[in-house]
């Protein structure tokens, strides 16, 4: 008996990224702002810096070669060129998209919000610093956190408040994650590696909600880092596929 044929991958992928906007898209749309939720000194949010440290330097490297690595055992070696050139140019494209937009909207982290509003920190004053007097600054602030608010971090995410001071729009981490696991993907799928697949991208939603817990992101922070995230997959897969074919003619 003939199995079916796989379904086309680009339309599996496209029903993924609808799926991975629609959860950021629906608290926004909501009105609704995850942080602060959770007591950042709990072992949930230690859990989830574990997982939003995948995707910060260095640590995103070493995601992005285990996948690879992984892939390499999953996937019928002729695929293998065409992966590591459409991840190698979506992963340049978010990163250079990601450091254009932030400066240019400059919208300032929620944790930075909380401490302006709670504790007199100058907004205007914090982004016009410098990097290095905006981590100084920070640990100031987080210092006296517990006397002056009922919130407390533990160590390990009171020193990722200090390393990460830049602006918030869009959510780098999200955006790397959603690229990252689209295209991959795609050839997942194409390969009928399905569960694989799922757990790529439950791992890129997991990722947005670890961001707006951790209170380093806004919904649509999230929101727009899945939508250009699935726009840049997309692009990258279709210049893959353009590649290829002047290659084999």
């Amino acid at each position: 008996m003939r199995s079916n044929p796989p379904a086309n991958p680009y339309f599996s992928v496209v029903l993924l990224w609808s799926g991975l906007t629609l959860i950021p898209a629906a608290i926004y749309l909501g009105g609704l702002s995850l942080f602060p939720w959770l007591e950042l000194s709990s072992l949930n949010a230690l859990l989830l810096y574990g997982l939003t440290s995948s995707g910060t330097a260095p640590y995103g490297v070493l995601t992005v070669l285990t996948l690879l690595f992984a892939c390499y055992w999953l996937l019928p070696r002729k695929q293998l060129a065409s992966l590591l050139f459409s991840v190698g140019l979506a992963m340049g494209l978010s990163l250079g998209l990601n450091h254009f937009l932030k400066p240019y909207f400059g919208h300032p982290r929620p944790n930075v919000q909380f401490l302006a509003e709670n504790q007199g920190l100058s907004l205007s004053g914090f982004y016009q610093a410098s990097q290095p007097t905006r981590r100084a600054l920070m640990a100031q602030e987080v210092a006296k956190l517990s006397q002056e608010t009922k919130l407390s971090l533990s160590p390990k995410i009171a020193q990722h408040w200090q390393d990460e001071v830049g602006y918030s729009f869009p959510s780098g981490h999200t955006l790397f994650a959603v690229t990252l696991a689209l295209v991959v993907s795609y050839f997942l799928l194409a390969a009928q590696r399905f569960l694989f697949a799922a757990l790529l991208c439950l791992w890129a939603l997991a990722m947005g909600f670890s961001r707006m817990l951790l209170g380093m992101h806004w919904p649509q922070d999230v929101l727009a880092a899945t939508l250009l995230g699935g726009l840049i997959a997309l692009l990258a897969l279709l210049i893959t596929e353009k590649w290829r074919f002047i290659k084999q003619g």
